[in-house]
């Protein structure tokens, strides 16, 4: 018997390069656990009412190993049926939904924009039927972004649950770090509040871009890095210099994790 898709159905809003931030990460941070894998399948799951973010995704996954398969996975048949004109040679579209029905465990599954609709207690389930699916060295990463990717934060958790959250912006449109406070993903955004990790650490981001104000005549991205090579003093930055060059950085889990209630 056919196993009827867990989950709903998202607003189905997309845009091309929206996701670009978290693919490219990704690709870099990933790319070696895809070069490993017998069978590299990474699931676009969620990608809404038209298929360019797996289209995408497969193209920059490619770049890290060529080898690499995306099903992009909707609970909306529909939807299902609108993709599959654009399926080629290792891009497939398949009707479903948290559970995955691609056979096979896949290396990763990007869930991005989905579980903004759910409800904050409804996360952690989420997460680990997600993660249950994961491959050996497989990588979950779901989280939030703007309209066209200019603002985006993402958890990247392994089969054993959450392991960083990553702070991804285009540079030369930020104010202020805080301002990513509005596209945190579901289990972290009502914790931006006194009192919680995440507000905490976006708090201490701003002072150090403040205090980093003299090296904006030399361009936001210097700012940036000083900026984060400043609170990485007090926070479990986990990234280095490459990728604060691309306007992110990623702490451990740990330090942002919510506080008990």
């Amino acid at each position: 018997m056919h196993q009827r898709p867990i989950g709903t159905a998202t607003r189905g809003t997309t845009n091309p390069n929206r996701l670009r931030r978290m693919d490219r990460w990704i690709a870099a941070t990933h790319g070696p656990a895809l070069r490993r894998s017998d069978s590299p399948v990474a699931v676009d799951l969620g990608y809404g009412a038209a298929p360019w973010t797996a289209v995408e995704l497969l193209g920059r996954l490619r770049t890290a190993e060529p080898r690499t398969a995306v099903v992009g996975v909707e609970i909306d048949p529909a939807r299902v049926a609108a993709a599959q004109p654009y399926e080629r040679e290792g891009l497939t579209f398949v009707h479903g939904g948290f559970e995955i029905p691609t056979g096979g465990r896949p290396v990763l599954i990007r869930a991005a924009n989905v579980l903004r609709q759910y409800d904050e207690g409804e996360v952690a389930a989420v997460w680990q039927r997600l993660c249950a699916r994961l491959a050996p060295g497989g990588l979950l990463v779901e989280g939030t972004c703007d309209e066209i990717g200019r603002r985006h934060v993402w958890v990247a958790l392994g089969p054993e649950g959450p392991r960083t959250v990553t702070f991804a912006t285009r540079l030369a449109s930020l104010e202020r770090p805080s301002d990513l406070a509005e596209r945190l993903p579901k289990a972290l955004i009502h914790r931006n509040v006194p009192g919680e990790p995440v507000h905490a650490f976006l708090r201490d981001l701003d002072r150090a871009w403040a205090a980093a104000s003299p090296y904006a005549s030399l361009g936001a991205r210097q700012r940036w890095i000083a900026a984060v090579r400043a609170v990485s003093a007090d926070w479990p930055v986990t990234d280095g210099l490459r990728r604060w060059r691309q306007g992110e950085v990623t702490v451990r889990w740990s330090a942002l994790r919510p506080a008990e209630r």
